[in-house]
């Protein structure tokens, strides 16, 4: 995947760049000590995550996937199969399952739903999270497998 260059603002162009978890390395997770640290937390994330069998779509939005030399976190939208149970999961992968729990233990925040709570359906749910604090939108990317 050869990801464009980003834009004025240090922004993805918008839309959805589909990419696997290593192309999303290599390209996001290198240039600073700060971008080595947030990559081995979204390593370790989509890694437990992985293990449920249970991921549809595994979306990487925010400050990581942009120029920022510094990001403080990775931001995760995680659309899981409809059988999916949180509450069934143990040690670290129930944590990553509770928001607030996730933020304070993985330093990451993930948001998630089942596909059939995706508002609008999976895509519009997915597209929903280009939507920046300022009303602007910008790229995200979908990791693949």
């Amino acid at each position: 995947m050869s990801f464009p260059n980003f834009n004025a603002e240090g922004d993805l162009p918008i839309g959805v760049y589909r990419a696997s978890l290593q192309e999303v390395v290599q390209h996001f997770g290198t240039s600073t000590p700060k971008r080595l640290q947030v990559t081995r937390r979204l390593e370790r994330i989509y890694n437990i995550a992985f293990t449920t069998g249970k991921i549809a779509h595994f979306i990487i939005f925010g400050s990581f996937v942009t120029d920022k030399p510094d990001p403080n976190d990775v931001d995760i939208f995680i659309i899981m199969e409809n059988d999916f149970e949180a509450n069934t999961l143990v040690g670290e992968a129930r944590i990553l399952f509770d928001h607030l729990r996730c933020q304070a233990y993985f330093g990451a925040s993930v948001f998630w739903v089942r596909r059939m709570a995706a508002l609008g359906g999976e895509q519009s749910a997915i597209e929903d999270w280009q939507i920046k604090r300022d009303g602007n939108k910008r790229g995200i990317v979908e990791v693949t497998s």
